[in-house]
């Protein structure tokens, strides 16, 4: 082999290589552009199947609403750990607007208690200071947005808990009734039925 044919097949091997570089970042950009949403998974009976690696999705932020400044009785005194699916959240931070199939979970974790907890405050004294810190899995659930299957829930929201008794949560659950969460969403969501207002990197993403 001659060094020019060489040469030859070197350009033809490195043109090659970055058309099918080129190719592979047009076939992302088509996914990304084309909306496709990685959908929930339902039974024949029309419950959700519990979503599998949710704590892999992108998580958004971790309210707490503490018994100690509620009169000792929180409405939802855990932390709350929300993630959003990564195919709706990349198509929410593209729109502005949450798409058919959005899933986003919340899973709640109890706060902290230990020898050093206020009993007044519910507080903890931990090496970084005095404040309130994640316990043990408490619960889980799960907000969907599929207006063809939920075309009598206002928005197309739906809403599962997989259980507040800690792990192992149920394989499956079915739809809240609208009034005991939709309702309180549509009344109080800045957003689509989602308290963005409550999480910075939601603000942030979109555009």
């Amino acid at each position: 082999m001659t060094r020019e044919n060489a040469k030859s097949i070197l350009l033809a091997a490195l043109i090659l290589l970055t058309a099918l570089i080129m190719a592979a970042i047009a076939g992302g950009t088509v996914f990304a552009q084309s909306g496709a949403v990685r959908q929930a998974g339902f039974t024949d009976q029309g419950d959700a199947v519990r979503p599998e690696g949710y704590r892999r999705w992108v998580f958004v932020g971790s309210p707490l609403t503490p018994n100690a400044l509620n009169g000792g009785e929180a409405p939802f005194p855990e932390f709350h750990n929300v993630y959003v699916e990564p195919t709706a959240f990349d198509r929410y931070a593209a729109t502005g607007t949450w798409p058919e199939g959005t899933q986003i979970a919340k899973e709640l974790v109890m706060v902290q208690t230990d020898d050093s907890t206020d009993e007044e405050t519910g507080a903890n004294a931990q090496v970084s200071g005095i404040g309130y810190f994640q316990g043990d899995f408490v619960g889980l659930e799960l907000l969907v947005k599929d207006t063809a299957r939920f075309p009598d829930e206002p928005g197309g929201w739906a809403f599962f808990s997989f259980g507040h008794s800690g792990e192992p949560y149920a394989e499956t659950a079915a739809a809240f009734p609208t009034e005991a969460c939709n309702a309180c969403h549509e009344a109080n969501a800045a957003d689509d039925f989602v308290f963005t207002q409550f999480y910075p990197v939601l603000r942030a993403a979109k555009p």
